[in-house]
């Protein structure tokens, strides 16, 4: 099959033939119909997160379940399910906490990747999904209906159960809160979704891009604030009656918005970390502060999804109208623009990147 391959960090991506083992005990094999671009993907392919290479990124994707494994009763041959990073064996203390976006069992590392001289190839966010097919642990998938196109749903897969699942699922946010979300991307505009839909009075956008901002409102910022102001913290003070938000979403792995967050939030309320920075990046706090104010620092893993739990909420709601999926999409690109696409992510200003496979177009695998 083909897939798009990292040979360098910092490098453009190789369109390949590579070989697919085919699926194990508990494992299933999908071909895929779309996978959306995250700056996650981003951040290994740069070297930021560093990693073994050759390796094929991508885990943000839907496609059709073309093999089983051994072991899988869940799932039937052509059916359409969404594939994410969340391995979960289902039985350590985590998963049986239902958090199995931090299971502490996943495995032994293995890959299903190879070149066709035997080279092995890294499975990147035990995924790979920039590439025809994949050959996932079914823990990975959730069933999708015939009711939501595929490119749609791919975007279930980390963008948007990870800024909604922030305000559910980790902040367990109240209605009638105040929520400040720090950075207006993917992951933020879903953030300001989950805001809404769990009742929050105001929610303030904060971003470094006001053309950004003007999209926030569209998905239910009541208020934006630009970062770079001078004035920030006392925009924000002013929109949250002097307190600072009760609620602080920080969705841009930037130490810079981490920082900044400490200082916008009120006594009592929550920063939580959704932004993933590099490995090596710190960030400086006043613990004294932090302490006297009883402000928590909640870190944040793919929204704290279960799959099975919160998947058909969101498709719920997204029948409904109150979740907005389409409006997501900048563009659509095939494989073989994949560094096309990857470059307009890394610009900033798009929402979601997504490559499309034959079998979107086709209907089926």
């Amino acid at each position: 099959m083909k897939a798009a391959l990292c040979t360098g960090f910092n490098a453009p991506l190789t369109i390949a033939e590579v070989t697919l083992a085919p699926p194990r005990k508990g494992e299933v094999e999908v071909t895929l119909a779309a996978c959306a671009i995250c700056h996650s993907d981003l951040h290994f392919i740069e070297g930021a997160w560093g990693g073994t290479l050759p390796a094929v990124y991508g885990h943000e994707a839907a496609g059709y379940v073309t093999a089983l494994g051994d072991g899988v009763g869940d799932y039937q041959m052509g059916q359409a399910v969404l594939v994410t990073l969340i391995r979960a064996c289902g039985t350590c203390a985590c998963c049986s906490d239902g958090r199995p976006a931090i299971c502490e069992h996943v495995g032994a590392p293995y890959s299903p990747l190879a070149l066709p001289d035997g080279t092995p190839v890294a499975q990147g966010m035990k995924t790979g999904a920039f590439a025809e097919k994949v050959v996932v642990d079914a823990s990975q998938l959730a069933p999708l209906p015939d009711d939501i196109p595929l490119d749609v749903a791919a975007l279930l897969a980390c963008g948007v159960i990870t800024g909604v699942g922030a305000v559910f699922n980790t902040a367990q946010m109240q209605a009638g809160a105040t929520a400040l979300v720090i950075g207006t991307g993917g992951v933020g505009l879903n953030a300001i979704q989950g805001a809404r839909l769990a009742g929050a009075r105001r929610i303030i956008a904060m971003d470094i891009a006001p053309e950004k901002l003007d999209a926030a409102r569209d998905f239910g910022a009541t208020d934006c604030v630009l970062a770079s102001d001078p004035e920030v913290r006392a925009q924000v003070a002013a929109l949250t009656d002097g307190r600072g938000a009760e609620y602080v979403f920080v969705t841009v792995g930037a130490v810079v918005a981490y920082e900044q967050a400490l200082g916008l939030c009120a006594p009592g309320g929550g920063i939580i970390m959704a932004g993933m920075t590099g490995s090596d990046d710190y960030m400086r706090l006043n613990p004294m502060m932090v302490a006297y104010q009883e402000q928590r620092l909640l870190g944040s893993k793919m929204g704290g999804t279960v799959l099975r739990r919160d998947i058909p909420r969101l498709i719920d709601y997204y029948r409904q109208g109150r979740l907005k999926l389409d409006e997501l999409i900048s563009n659509r690109y095939r494989l073989d623009q994949i560094n096309d696409a990857i470059a307009d992510t890394a610009k900033g200003g798009t929402r979601r990147n997504v490559i499309v496979f034959d079998a979107f177009e086709e209907g089926g695998p």
